[in-house]
Formats: C-alpha cells, structure tokens, sequence
C-alpha cells in the first residue's frame, strides 16, 4: 500500500465522523429555528391579546364614568366590530425573520488542499447550501478544481475552490459560515484567532489538532506558546490534549465576546479533533473561568488533583465572579509525600453534550451503509456515550497496581469496589484502561490498600512511593462484591469498543516534501524503504538527471 493511499484510509475516520456531527447540527439547527418561531409568534399574540384586553377596559372605563355624570342612565349599545375585529386580526410576523425559510448551511473548510472533505459534504450531506474550499497552495486549488468538475452537477454547483490565504479569508468574512472546518498537518493555533470569528452566531468549529508529543507534553514550552497551556505527562495525557485544544479556542472566543460550547471530543489513531458551537454573549462569557482549572500532579503515584481558576458567590439575586480558592493541595503529597507538577489551564468543564452523542450514535446507526468507517466511529461513539461528562481526566488501573508493585484487579472488580463505595464510575474513548471516576484519590488508595492486603506483595524500599501509600492503614473498608452497574451496557451486550489498527505501522506519515531514508523504518515499515531503494537503483531517474549523465553529442 503506498504512502498516499495509506494518508488517504487514515483520514477516513476523521471525515466520516465530521459527517455525521454535521448532519446532526443541520438537523438541531433546524429544530432550533422551529422553536424560535414558535416562540415568536407566541410572544406576538400575547402582545395583540394584551392590546385587545386594554382595548376593552378602557371602553369600559368610558362608559362608567358616562353613568357616573348622569348624562346618560341607559347604556348605549357598542359595536361588536371594533373589539372582534382587533382579537381576530392575523398575528402579524416579520417578514424575513419568522416567515422566511432557514437558509441552507454554508460551510468553510479552510485547508482543502485537493478537495475531498469538501466533496464528500457537498455530495453526502443532502441540506448543505455551499461549500467553500480554500487553499494557498496553487498546485492544490488546480486538483480541487479539477476534482469538483469529475464529481459532477451537484459538487459544482455547491463547491468553489479560492486561492487565497485561510486567515485573511476569514477575518474578511466575519459571521458569515455557519460550520467552519479547520484540519491542519500539525497545530491549529495560527487559524484559530480569525476561525472564531468566521462562525455565525450557534454555527460550529470543527478543528483537529496532530501535533500530539507537543500537546501530551514532549514539547511544554512549545504547547505553551501555541495553547497557552502547559501539559503533563500522564496516561490521561491524550485527553488533556483535548482540554487544552478546547481551553485555546474558548480564549480566542472571549477576545471577542464569543464563548464556546462542546458538542463532540475525540482522540482518534494519531489526533484530537473537537466539535464546538460558537455563541456570542458577554454576560455568558463571565463564566469562562468557571469552566477551566490548573492540574496537580504527584511526581510519586498517580494522584492528580485539580485546581479552579475562578468561583461565583450569590448574594440578593446578584453574582459576583472571583478567584478560586487555593490551593488544592499542600506542597508535598498526602498520599506518597512526594512533590507536584503543575499543569494547565485547561477546559475542566464537560467536552462532550451527552443528547448530541446520542443523536449522532443514532444517525450513524440508521445510515450504516454510508459510512466507510462504520465500526470504528459507532465504537468509539458508543464509548464516549457512556463516560461520566462531569468528571475530568482519568486514572489507568495499570498505574496504580505499578506505583503498589502489586497484581493487577479485574476492571468490573475495582469499579465494583468504586460503585459500592458510593461513587460513580465508567471507562473513557481515549484509553482502554483507563477509568473516570469521581471518587477522591484517598478513596481511591484505600480500596488499592484493602485489595494489597489480600493479595499481598513483596517488600520495597520504605522510600518508594508505594510503600509510603501502603504504609499507612485504609480508611474505608472496600467491598469488591460484584456490582450490578460494574458492566457498561456496551459491555455486558459485548459490543465492540476498541478496535484493532487497520494495518502494521498504523500513525501518521511524512510530512510532503520529506526524503524517506533508513531511520524511517519503525514508522513506515521495510517495505516502504525497500521500495524507495529500489526506485533509487532502477532506470526511473528524472528526465533532468539523465540528461546530466548522458555523453554530450558529438559536434561533426
């Protein structure tokens, strides 16, 4: 398989999810706009029942104050005409707004490159309006082109292919697209600023981010400098590049009065994309500190703790915003007394709307046959369905039996024992193992001490974190009964969760332009290299090269 086919599979996941969030925001934009006629024309009615009813008092007021004067004892006949007429006149809507037809959805999808998301949203989602594909890459636009010419009526009718540089096209059409797409080779952060302020009023951002080691914490200055975030490398790293995409987008949003709501977070194969719906509010936009927080981390065990940016506080039907309380933690760790790192801000806040997941499971489900990726979107829909929205980051139950040196308990009995305690507990998109719970990291340790006292582990230096958490005695007395909610629904109906990669040497490729040489073996596999050697032995050399190589003519 070459490398472009194996660029093309990678992104098919990618593509086919961003169809079907799409579908399901085409569908809730239209439910909104029905409610919000609704609405209106029942505000207008109220207006014109109140005007009749003053009407009707003030008529009666005049004809008491007639029999008050004695001018006149018999009550004069009134007209049935005037008062039927105002309560039967038609409810006056404005045109345009009310009576006027939602217009089809525009989308942007700012690097195009040859063109096929574009297509595919043209071609694929019947209720799109226009499709506008940007790219600055000449050679690219041509493809695009041609491309929307081969796919016939429909994509040339609803797609236009512009030349032009993403961000000057953006800030030069503020609030005019009402889904904007951004899925950039790497960081999305140079796009965002002008993206933000693309969007209509409740349209959609769709960005993906790949630079993955700078956002799971290879790089933190380098996140730092591109998100406004420091991370942490943790197992929950990958989330927290979610949060902290999210965490950017909603600080580029505030700059201009704008806030962010998320619909859909994903990490995928070697990605992170999110789906997030733009409102503008300035009084909603006070809340933005409430929704992102800083991340404690012990550098001994697996304790992480997080740290709010901001609180309100209520007082006589007014809120005042101030700073959270901290800290958190002490300087040294409770449970293993070692040091933390710290980390953030990022979005602590719930990233997915659980009634969205839900209705885009559903359309993937009843449209199957129209989505190439099927099993691997509905899984990992499936999982994200069931994980708890209010509880950030998670704990990998590897870890945790690592920093003890002890085996390992069965997931259903370590979330039998979490749920029998009292506290809630599910499994999360991004990793296997891992678990979200909002079960404090005391309660936590206790249960891990209670299942080392029955199964008990060799002795360890008294320094090591482990044997600082098992030295001391547990608390809460776990119960590792089996628990009835201990299973997923997807679980115990065993459906598909994680699935297997497509092929060996599964990630993300090359940059264009990159000579493959021998370090690239562990990415793209020895066949790859073989047959760039091979390529480099045989007689297809450039027409350029040849030419230098050949014997100069002979001048008779």
């Amino acid at each position: 398989m070459n490398m472009t086919l194996k660029l093309y599979y990678d992104q098919v996941n990618n593509r086919d999810i961003s169809i079907a969030v799409l579908r399901t925001f085409i569908a809730k934009r239209k439910q909104e706009h029905e409610t919000m006629l609704s609405r209106r024309t029942k505000a207008v009615r109220k207006v014109s029942g109140e005007n009749t009813f003053n009407l009707e008092a003030s008529t009666e007021s005049n004809t008491h104050n007639e029999k008050s004067n004695g001018e006149c004892e018999e009550s004069e006949e009134i007209t049935q005409d005037e008062p039927c007429s105002i309560s039967e006149e038609p409810v006056k809507i404005p045109e345009g707004k009310a009576r006027g037809e939602l217009k089809p959805p525009r989308v942007l999808e700012a690097l195009s490159a040859s063109g096929l998301r574009a297509l595919r949203y043209a071609r694929e989602v019947e209720e799109i309006g226009q499709v506008v594909a940007l790219d600055n890459d000449k050679a690219s636009v041509e493809a695009c082109r041609r491309n929307i010419k081969f796919n016939g009526s429909v994509a040339c009718a609803k797609v236009e292919s512009n030349l032009v540089d993403a961000r000057v096209y953006m800030l030069t059409h503020p609030k005019e697209f009402d889904v904007v797409d951004l899925d950039p080779y790497g960081s999305p952060s140079a796009f965002l600023d002008s993206a933000v302020q693309s969007v209509v009023d409740g349209g959609m951002l769709m960005c993906t981010a790949t630079d993955m080691a700078v956002l799971c914490g290879g790089n933190g200055e380098v996140c730092y400098s591109k998100y406004g975030s420091y991370p942490l490398r943790g197992k929950y790293c990958h989330e927290m590049a979610l949060r902290i995409l999210l965490a950017c987008i909603e600080s580029h949003a505030n700059r201009y009065k704008r806030y962010i709501v998320p619909v859909l977070s994903v990490q995928m194969d070697f990605y992170v994309r999110v789906f997030v719906r733009i409102f503008t509010s300035a009084s909603a936009m006070k809340n933005t500190p409430l929704k992102l927080s800083y991340v404690y981390q012990c550098t001994g065990c697996d304790s992480f703790h997080l740290q709010p940016l901001g609180r309100t506080v209520s007082k006589n039907n007014s809120i005042r915003y101030l700073p959270g309380f901290g800290p958190v933690v002490p300087q040294e760790c409770s449970d293993c007394g070692k040091k933390y790192n710290m980390g953030g801000p990022i979005w602590s806040a719930p990233i997915h709307d659980q009634e969205w997941v839900t209705s885009i499971l559903a359309d993937v489900k009843s449209m199957k046959d129209r989505y190439p990726a099927y099993d691997r979107i509905s899984a990992v829909l499936t999982t994200i369905s069931e994980e708890l929205p209010d509880v950030p980051l998670f704990l990998s139950l590897h870890n945790l039996c690592a920093t003890l040196k002890c085996t390992s308990p069965s997931a259903v009995i370590f979330r039998s024992a979490v749920i029998n305690a009292g506290y809630r507990i599910s499994g999360t998109h991004v990793n296997p193992l891992g678990l979200k719970s909002d079960a404090p990291m005391d309660v936590i340790w206790d249960i891990m001490r209670c299942w080392v006292k029955n199964h008990p582990v060799k002795a360890q230096p008294p320094e090591q974190a482990g044997s600082v958490i098992l030295a001391k005695e547990p608390v809460l007395q776990a119960n590792f009964a089996r628990a009835v909610a201990s299973l997923s629904k997807a679980q115990a109906k065993k459906v598909a969760r994680f699935l297997p990669n497509p092929e060996r040497h599964w990630g993300p490729k090359l940059r264009a332009g990159r000579q493959i040489t021998s370090k690239h073996v562990s990415l793209l596999g020895p066949q790859a290299l073989n047959g760039i050697n091979h390529h480099e032995e045989g007689g297809d050399e450039p027409e350029a090269k040849r030419k230098k190589t050949e014997d100069p003519p002979l001048v008779s």
